[in-house]
């Protein structure tokens, strides 16, 4: 469970980063030599916390602290905020922006999307209104996507699907999308379900804030019938979790690269969690907790909403 204090700690550092316009990582697929390049023109929602995706998923933090905890001291400017960002007309521009761009965000920044706007559906909260038509384009688009995508990507970075579908998934039960539901569970078939023998000795790379294996079996746990994941799981992982339930080793934590190995052990920690694995889940969340804030912008621009996810996943 997250605690008041680390809820409030979390969101302190949220709120300084959905706010701070730079460093920017600018995602833009130029059409003209005028294109306009400045986040918070192209990104009235979502121009803070270096890149968009960040963005969103510190909104997501935001959103899911107002609802665990609705007396911390730090609410008043949270909502105030969100009012702010998550405004029809902030809405408006990012959903023409999506609508223009075939693959932007694609898959991460969609599904982080669609987990918003879960918790704020979940939450009955005000903001779920204005996000409703960003969330539903997003949602389509991302159930074509993995309609036709005769592969996933195993990566574990950014365009690891069995992510992007997890937190879809979420988003397709709270909302009712039955549709966005059918195709996830079509494609974790088409997959995954044939996988045996995952390879863990080829865990981590050092680009890694996911486990490949763990959020693939992790994402079937919530599909199947309980009997047929347990027969999955006895051929895809036959000897165990093995290292993954040990941290990664990180030599520079102001690395952007190694720091993605911070988000590594708290993704792991949630997956490990959700899989019923509560001892080697709290060694990994254990190595990286103390590297979540006050440390480098590498990591403090995102790690806070990692932590919030493994400490306090939503039922």
């Amino acid at each position: 469970m997250l605690p008041a204090e680390l809820a409030s700690g979390f969101s302190r550092v949220a709120l300084a980063n959905i706010e701070r316009e730079y460093p920017r990582r600018v995602d833009h697929l130029m059409a003209a030599a005028g294109d306009e390049l400045l986040p918070r023109k192209l990104h009235p929602a979502f121009y803070g916390s270096y890149d968009w995706h960040s963005a969103v998923h510190m909104h997501w933090l935001l959103v899911r602290v107002l609802h665990l905890y609705p007396m911390l001291p730090e609410n008043g400017r949270i909502a105030a905020v969100l009012d702010a960002h998550l405004s029809p007309a902030a809405l408006d521009a990012e959903l023409r922006y999506v609508r223009a761009s075939k693959t932007f965000e694609r898959p991460y920044g969609w599904a982080w999307l669609l987990k918003l706007q879960a918790e704020a559906l979940r939450g009955k909260t005000r903001w779920s209104r204005p996000l409703a038509p960003l969330a539903r384009e997003i949602a389509g688009k991302l159930g074509e996507f993995i309609g036709g995508a005769p592969y996933p990507v195993r990566a574990g970075s950014h365009g690891n699907t069995a992510f992007a579908c997890l937190h879809a998934l979420d988003y397709a039960r709270v909302a009712a999308d039955g549709a966005l539901e059918f195709e996830i569970r079509k494609a974790a078939r088409r997959w995954y379900v044939g996988d045996r023998n995952a390879p863990l000795a080829f865990e981590p790379s050092l680009d890694d804030f996911l486990s490949p294996s763990l959020v693939e079996a992790l994402l079937l746990k919530r599909l199947l019938e309980p009997a047929e994941f347990g027969a999955w799981l006895n051929g895809f992982l036959p000897a165990g979790i093995g290292k993954l339930a040990e941290p990664p080793v990180v030599a520079d934590h102001a690395d952007p690269k190694q720091s993605h190995l911070d988000g590594l052990c708290l993704s792991r920690a949630w997956c490990l969690a959700g899989l019923g694995l509560p001892e080697a889940a709290a060694r990994n969340l254990e190595a990286a907790l103390p590297h979540v804030a006050g440390g480098d912008y590498a990591g403090e621009h995102w790690l806070a909403s990692f932590a919030v996810l493994a400490l306090a996943e939503p039922p």
